[in-house]
């Protein structure tokens, strides 16, 4: 530095007739530039440790490192205590130190055995910051079999007061004086329950937490720092909060975790913010925090670090949990986040010297280059388990390099896969754009940027990523070839879909069969019935000891047990029709039988989806076809060799003074008990004086016991003297129990000597235990020479056996007067128009008043106008106004 500063000294008394203040700057220039060189080489070393957000093993013992999380990480601690009591031993704890500082909380869950348990939040019972059960620990009186009490690491927090006082006839005491101020810690309580522990084959849990780390300083939100506003402030964390931004993270490692007391830094560098240069990290915050077009923000992290991690490797971490770099501006400690930027200059030929040599390299070779990129993350759906991103290469890059050349660069502090495949992109695009040029500069160009930024140069933009001085103050500038393409996610599909592992099931410790399921269903069996059985499944289990499966059901609300097995459990199914009766819903569990013999226990009451089907007898298709074509054959030719005949002779024999014809009716029955399925059609005919009429009636029939169907059609023509008629009629029923479903439809034209009339309607009801509602809808063409010409009506009817309502509209042409005129009328006891809004109505007429929420009325004739509230009448036929007070 000494020299630096002596030749600063020099040049400024040269150029700037010896300010000091020019040799300072002078000076800082010189300095900066071989460190910032340094710093450099210094960062592209790699290191041997694996940065990630999982901390995998339970440390023991005084000797190990502090260390604290940045981010939301899973951890198992460092185990600092551990005690036992009552009878037999049955209750134990354990204290586990999660991280060193003021720590955000707990996640929601934690795993044990292989698998993920929610956490239960309980009442706290003395100072923990709060307190949780473990999902399917907790007995039917609400006991939990694990109690975890956690505490956060806040300055002053108290003693775990539950643990002193079952500790204080122990050999081994938790004291009062054991706050442990400053550090996040839980108390892991267990009582030895059977239910959960020795009856599940389960022994201690090896417990998985998962932690909401470090609460960190924000100098945005903190209103006494240039550029910030908030409340937050350096020496004050309480007003700290918790994040997962790769800046912040870097900012606060940088400023370092301290002792308490005596103020040491434990963790990071310990530097003040005068050391470092807040413009990057404001940007670089806010970059972070961006919202990308999935929605998510463009970088997150999360990262263990302990007090003797090398500060570089750990910054090369949340550098690359960014895709950017560290840098060191006018010695000032800062970042560049990955992002693009605006270029702050152009680079023309007029700022480089002529006389002074440059190296310019567009592209890197081959040998410095890679074109195909595969990395990892670390996934929390996998259990926080490292997972593999989906590889980048480009097939054009590959026959330009000439062969394939393979790297891997992973991003186990990233547990977003989105992210994680958003960063091993833009690391690729780096590479491939990596460019470099050393370029000497004029002063004036030189002094008007700084490291960092971007310039254009050649048509293409450059980042600044060293700054030179010599000793003539001759600057040079390293630029790194950039582009805002690289940067760009058009195009980047998202990261790897990780599915959550299957909990391993160890056979041996089954007791009862896996994914017990029941359903009804039927089977053929002897001499044509259908028989109703139930079908049991599972999952088949991989164990030879467990030699058979054992089923228990019974009808849903009764408590008659029976009992049936199958003796080939790797099947996954048994059918039964053991004990089982129609039309009814069962509920069924299964256990298993092992040998040699263990503990077993019931699958829970499963319950079928459907009642069991109808017993019947089946007589097969073709022969049913068949025997009814041989009975319309048989019928057609008694037609033709009696029916036809007679008829014959019956209306030539009938006499205008009344006749009455009949066809004898055609009817299909077959019936099993009260089981019934009919076909009757009958055919009418009717001849008198002064009436002719024909007739032809289909009714169609399905009942067993108070279920029926029906189809129900007729139609109808009739002349008389004086009038015509014809109509058709067709009815549908569906009834059980008394309750009935009907259409009907019916169409008709008549014409007599006064008029003609067509009418078509279609009428639904149904009836439910008294209640029943009905729809109508008619309309009629009546030609006449008084009354209505045309009417279109739509009506509902509903209500109880007791009382109806009755509601519709009609549409109308008539006759009055000689002259025609149309009408609509409706019938409810409320009329409205809506807007469509809930809310609004602009006109309701209801109880014999119109209410209108806006009127624009061009004239209105009216006798009387009044208030809604009373207080002002004016009366129009007297010239009055009267207000009330």
């Amino acid at each position: 530095m000494a020299i630096f500063t002596g030749i600063a000294t020099a040049i400024a008394g040269a150029l700037f007739g010896g300010s000091v203040l020019a040799a300072n700057l002078i000076g800082g220039a010189l300095a900066f530039g071989a460190k910032f060189a340094v710093g450099k080489l210094t960062q592209q070393k790699q290191g041997k440790q694996k940065h990630t957000a999982v901390q995998g093993e339970i440390q023991f013992g005084g000797d190990v490192p502090v260390g604290t999380l940045y981010g939301v990480g899973k951890t198992k601690g460092q185990r600092a205590f551990y005690a036992k009591w009552d009878k037999g031993n049955k209750r134990n704890a354990e204290v586990f130190i999660l991280a060193n500082g003021w720590c955000d909380g707990l996640e929601p869950y934690v795993y044990m055995y292989g698998e993920k348990y929610n956490l239960m939040a309980q009442a706290t019972i003395g100072n923990e910051v709060a307190r949780y059960g473990v999902q399917g620990f907790i007995d039917g009186d609400g006991n939990s079999a694990i109690s975890i009490r956690f505490y956060d690491g806040r300055p002053g927090q108290g003693v775990d007061q539950r643990l002193v006082d079952v500790t204080a006839n122990l050999g081994n005491k938790w004291k009062v004086t054991s706050k442990l101020s400053g550090m996040c810690y839980v108390v892991v309580e267990r009582y030895y329950h059977l239910e959960f522990f020795r009856d599940a084959g389960r022994g201690k849990p090896d417990i998985d937490f998962v932690l909401r780390g470090l609460r960190e300083y924000d100098p945005r939100k903190d209103s006494t720092v240039a550029g910030g506003s908030g409340t937050q402030r350096l020496n004050t964390p309480s007003t700290w909060v918790h994040t997962k931004n790769p800046a912040v993270h870097r900012l606060n490692y940088q400023l370092g975790l301290r002792a308490l007391v005596s103020g040491r830094t434990l963790i990071g560098e310990g530097k003040s913010l005068g050391q470092i240069d807040l413009a990057t990290y404001f940007v670089a915050m806010n970059v972070c925090d961006t919202l990308r077009s999935n929605g998510k923000k463009t970088y997150e992290c999360s990262v263990f670090v302990s007090g003797d991690d090398d500060h570089t490797e750990v910054l090369k971490q949340f550098d690359d949990a960014m895709a950017g770099y560290g840098l060191n501006r006018r010695g000032l400690s800062g970042v560049i986040p990955g992002a693009p930027q605006i270029p702050v200059k152009d680079l023309t030929v007029a700022d480089i010297p002529v006389d002074r040599a440059k190296d310019v390299q567009f592209r890197p070779s081959a040998f410095e280059r890679f074109n195909h990129l595969s990395g990892q993350f670390t996934s929390i759906e996998s259990m926080w388990n490292p997972e593999s991103l989906k590889p980048v290469y480009v097939n054009a890059d590959i026959a330009a390099d000439g062969r394939n050349r393979q790297t891997s660069i992973d991003f186990l502090q990233v547990t977003d896969p989105d992210i994680a495949q958003y960063l091993l992109n833009i690391r690729y695009r780096q590479n491939r754009m990596g460019g470099k040029a050393t370029v000497p500069v004029s002063r004036r160009f030189g002094l008007a940027v700084q490291e960092g930024e971007w310039i254009t140069w050649r048509g293409k933009s450059w980042l600044i990523s060293e700054w030179r001085a010599d000793e003539r103050l001759r600057i040079t500038l390293v630029l790194s070839g950039t582009s805002a393409a690289i940067y760009d996610d058009d195009g980047i599909e998202p990261g790897p879909i990780v599915v959550p592992p299957t909990p391993p099931i160890n056979p041996s410790l089954l007791s009862t069969v896996q994914n017990f399921n029941v359903a009804a269903g039927m089977i053929n069996g002897a001499q044509g019935y259908d028989t109703p059985a139930l079908v049991f499944t599972w999952t088949p289990p991989d164990d030879p000891t467990i030699t058979a499966v054992r089923f228990v059901y019974r009808i849903e609300g009764t408590t008659e047990l029976f009992e049936d097995q199958c003796t080939s459990p790797e099947d996954g199914s048994f059918r039964t029709t053991k004990n089982v009766v129609s039309g009814k819903v069962y509920n069924a569990r299964a256990t298993i039988t092992t040998v040699p013999d263990r503990l077993r226990t019931f699958t829970p009451w499963m319950t079928t989806v459907q009642p069991t089907g109808l017993q019947t007898l089946l007589t097969g298709l073709k022969e049913l076809q068949d025997d009814a074509l041989n009975r319309f054959k048989e019928l057609q030719q008694e037609m033709d060799e009696f029916f036809r005949p007679r008829l014959v002779e019956l209306l030539d024999a009938f006499s205008l003074e009344g006749a009455v014809g009949q066809i004898e009716r055609q009817q299909i029955v077959a019936s099993i008990g009260d089981a019934l399925a009919q076909i009757t059609e009958e055919r009418r005919v009717r001849v008198s004086e002064n009436e002719a009429m024909a007739q032809l009636l289909t009714y169609l029939q399905a009942s067993l016991g108070t279920t029926n169907a029906r189809l129900i059609t007729e139609e109808t023509v009739r002349a008389t003297t004086d009038s015509a008629l014809a109509s058709s009629i067709t009815t549908l029923d569906a009834e059980v129990d008394g309750n009935l479903a009907r259409l009907i439809a019916e169409e008709t034209a008549r014409a007599d000597g006064d008029g003609a009339l067509a009418s078509s309607i279609s009428g639904v009801s149904a009836d439910f235990n008294g209640r029943f509602a009905q729809g109508l809808v008619k309309f009629e063409a009546v030609a006449a020479p008084t009354g209505v010409d045309a009417r279109f009506s739509v009506l509902l009817r509903a209500g109880t056996s007791q009382s109806f309502k009755v509601s519709g509209f009609y549409v109308e042409l008539y006759t009055e007067g000689g002259v025609q005129k149309s009408r609509m009328a409706v019938q409810a006891d409320q009329f409205l128009v809506t807007s469509g809004n809930s809310r609004h109505y602009p006109l309701v007429f209801e109880n014999g008043e119109l209410k209108l929420a806006v009127a624009n009325i061009g004239t209105v004739n009216a006798g009387l106008l009044q208030s809604l509230n009373g207080k002002m009448k004016i009366d129009l036929n007297n010239g009055t106004i009267e207000i009330f007070s």
